[in-house]
């Protein structure tokens, strides 16, 4: 009996000493972070984050919140530009998997943010579908992924193009919709050359040059304008729309339509919004600390989740609300479309060709 009560005792007594000392911790970090002041949090545009998860955070540890939005390119070049003169104002970086995997991964911009992960909730495996909080960089330890979700493939006007019409990849060469489809201009960098490539690493350059050239589709760098011609049914078909002008539309009761999946192209996952990722010489590295722990917390992520309508890779954030059409299934593969090899290099690489032959037809037709 005696025995038993020893091992016990020790088997209890180191998990309440964890237990106290992650606590310990975390109020020490907290206190420290109300002194810094405030955390520097940058990334892109985003209502969400302004209107819900900021004034949360605020409320939750009194801690203000100064959010720097804009394109990743601007950013990257502001992040440049201080670092040339040893000036250090941002704390944490919510980017996208471009900005980290090509330029705060590889230039050294960040510091690793495992060992930042303190609240129980975070450090769970089991609170991660993954098993774990999933790092997707090559040292597992820098950038953080929190999403995971089956992104937007297609968006269609029902009103002009029905559902079982648009069922696989070979749908869009019907005739019927010559001069109808609309995309962002793949001669750009960005989703309209991410998309050609994805298509020309499908199904090769004849299909390329019928889609892109023979069904005549209408190209702009200005994606507002390809949810505003989907609305109106001028191009019932949109290959890059962004949910966030889309959604919109359908509350004013446009009668547009996502496509998911298509029987002959796999749906892609995708880690958007955001990943997460530390400064290195973060000026307030508790606040930062708090803001990435919570962040990464259910109550972060679940209000994240509401406002994006984006799943994520905890286990235990409600996805009642979303449509299950958008939440990956175990034992299916996908695409990732935000995988970290493929962002560096494999997008890029496939998109340029995609980008060339395009070019090179269009110069064709043109008699240039």
């Amino acid at each position: 009996m005696l025995t038993a009560i020893l091992l016990l005792m020790f088997l209890v007594v180191p998990v309440w000493a964890q237990e106290r000392g992650w606590q310990k911790e975390w109020n020490e970090t907290l206190a420290a972070a109300r002194k810094e002041g405030r955390v520097v949090v940058a990334g892109s545009p985003d209502p969400v984050m302004r209107k819900d998860v900021i004034p949360k955070f605020t409320e939750r540890f009194k801690i203000p919140v100064e959010f720097i939005a804009g394109r990743s390119s601007r950013i990257a070049a502001r992040i440049r530009m201080e670092r040339r003169a040893k000036f250090y104002t941002m704390d944490v970086f919510m980017p996208g998997i471009g900005t980290a995997s090509r330029i705060l991964y590889p230039e050294k911009i960040i510091d690793p943010l495992k060992p930042l992960l303190l609240l129980p909730e975070v450090v769970d495996p089991s609170k991660w579908k993954k098993g774990k909080p999933w790092f997707v960089d090559p040292e597992e330890k820098y950038v953080l992924r929190l999403f995971n979700h089956i992104s937007d493939s297609f968006y269609i006007n029902t009103d002009h193009v029905k559902p079982e019409e648009i069922r696989s990849a070979q749908d869009f060469l019907n005739p019927k919709w010559k001069g109808k489809i609309s995309t962002e201009d793949p001669m750009s960098r960005g989703a309209g050359r991410n998309q050609a490539g994805r298509f020309l690493l499908n199904f090769g350059e004849e299909y390329l040059k019928k889609l892109y050239i023979d069904q005549k589709p209408a190209r702009t760098r200005n994606r507002r304008q390809m949810a505003d011609w989907l609305a109106r049914g001028i191009y019932p078909i949109c290959l890059n729309c962004r949910e966030d002008d889309v959604r919109p539309l359908k509350k004013e009761g446009f009668k547009i339509m996502e496509i998911y999946k298509l029987s002959d192209m796999p749906a892609a996952v995708s880690g958007s919004p955001f990943h997460l990722a530390v400064a290195n010489h973060a000026p307030h590295p508790n606040a930062a600390r708090v803001f990435i722990n919570w962040i990464a917390s259910k109550e972060g992520l679940e209000l994240y989740s509401r406002g994006r309508n984006n799943a994520t890779l905890r286990t235990d954030v409600d996805e009642s609300f979303l449509p299950p059409e958008t939440i990956p299934r175990p034992g299916v593969k996908y695409f990732d479309n935000q995988g970290w090899n493929w962002s560096v290099t494999g997008r890029a690489e496939v998109g340029r060709r995609a980008q060339k032959l395009i070019k090179t037809w269009l110069e064709q037709g043109s008699g240039n």
